[in-house]
């Protein structure tokens, strides 16, 4: 095990890959989708993490990755997956891509991903890994303040990785009927999880729990802070 330059232990890849492996023994318990698992094998969460963090990369927990912004605890990350129920055929927007590493996820669950992140660095870092990975059915946009990607809706599933003050009707009209949003309501410090399904004869909201994510912003959702 080498020494990185800021005094932490650097893992060998047979270290990540031990510790991957332990991270989805423990998602076992509450995870029951076999193929969240697996992809959860298979996505190597230390790509999508700044160098210095790459030693804690499979530590169930948060991780800064600059701007503010953070990759998100891969437990609630399962969870938010399991909650799109989702069969491998549907096309798939995530809101507020950050790393990457959700959407990378998502790529080994759905055949189609539409990533929008609205920070540029983060956008364009995504896109390089992902790339360098091999994801030919990811694409990572830089968003506007407008949230989601009208262009290329309806979507089966929509998933966002950031708190909203209140279920926005922008990412609810660009679901499909029969089609998921996941996503975090509450206020800037804490959220809890829901889900919203788009049925023929409107809307029905299930609450999951508490959770804390950094705010959502744009339009039906935070403004920036000064």
């Amino acid at each position: 095990m080498a020494r990185s330059g800021n005094g932490h232990a650097a893992l060998d890849d047979a270290s990540l890959a031990a510790a991957r492996e332990e991270l989805v023994r423990s998602l076992a318990d509450e995870v029951r989708d076999v193929r969240i698992l697996e992809a959860f094998r298979k996505v190597p969460r230390e790509r999508f993490v700044p160098l210095e963090a790459r030693h804690l990369a499979y530590a169930d927990r948060p991780l800064s990755i600059g701007h503010g912004q953070t990759i998100s605890q891969p437990r609630m990350v399962a969870i938010m997956l399991q909650e799109m129920r989702l069969r491998g055929d549907e096309k798939v927007l995530d809101v507020g891509s950050g790393s990457g590493y959700q959407a990378a996820l998502l790529g080994q669950l759905a055949a189609e991903v539409i990533g929008v992140e609205l920070i540029a660095e983060l956008a364009e870092r995504s896109r390089r890994v992902l790339r360098d990975l091999g994801y030919t059915n990811v694409r990572i946009y830089n968003a506007t303040d407008q949230l989601g990607w009208p262009e290329e809706a309806p979507y089966d599933a929509i998933v966002v990785g950031a708190g909203a003050p209140r279920v926005p009707m922008a990412l609810v009209e660009q679901l499909a009927v029969d089609g998921r949003l996941v996503i975090p309501v509450g206020e800037r410090q804490q959220q809890e999880l829901m889900v919203v399904e788009k049925r023929p004869d409107g809307l029905r909201v299930t609450r999951k729990g508490a959770c804390r994510f950094v705010p959502l912003i744009g339009k039906e959702a935070y403004a920036p802070e000064e």
